[in-house]
């Protein structure tokens, strides 16, 4: 049986600071909580891709891109792949917001993406050829320094505006 006795901590990321650890290597110490930021990643995740049908329903866009700030920097450490990957993942059977996966995945990647310290931006775009009929078809992605990361951009739709999400400078 291994026996952690924990004093003082302070987990920055992976970093174990102020840790006295009996019979745990301080690697493993790191993958433990490693496996622990995935594990409240995912439910969270899980969390806010299920209420995000009701939180969004008949509110203006400004009220709409509220969701996608980020609370705090929780999920420091992951990789931007694997958060777009679980993103996918949670919103590929949606219930509702079917017409709007794109919208789905867009708030929920920049919200996450930004705990996890990046500087994720949302993209909408108009296809010219829908103004003026009786539906407008619009998409968004988001991009990390310019590059999309979620949902690609689809060529010949103008960007019609940007929202910057959180203030990370990137994480690695």
């Amino acid at each position: 049986m291994t026996r952690v006795e924990l004093t003082g901590v302070e987990l920055t990321g992976v970093e174990l600071t102020g840790v006295k650890l009996t019979g745990v290597t301080p690697a493993e110490a790191a993958a433990r909580a490693r496996l622990w930021t995935r594990l409240r990643f995912r439910v969270s995740l899980w969390l806010a891709a299920r209420l995000l049908p009701s939180r969004v329903a008949n509110k203006p866009l400004q009220q709409v891109l509220e969701i996608a700030e980020p609370t705090s920097l929780r999920f420091a450490g992951l990789h931007h792949d694997y958060i777009t990957a679980r993103v996918l993942r949670a919103t590929r059977r949606p219930w509702l917001m079917r017409d709007r996966r794109c919208l789905r995945q867009g708030l929920l990647g920049c919200r996450f993406l930004a705990e996890a310290g990046y500087a994720p931006e949302l993209h909408f775009g108009i296809d010219g050829d829908s103004i003026g009929t009786h539906r407008l078809a619009a998409h968004c992605w988001v991009c990390i320094q310019g590059k999309p990361v979620l949902n690609d951009r689809i060529k010949d739709m103008p960007t019609i505006l940007v929202h910057r999400v959180g203030t990370g400078a990137g994480a690695q």
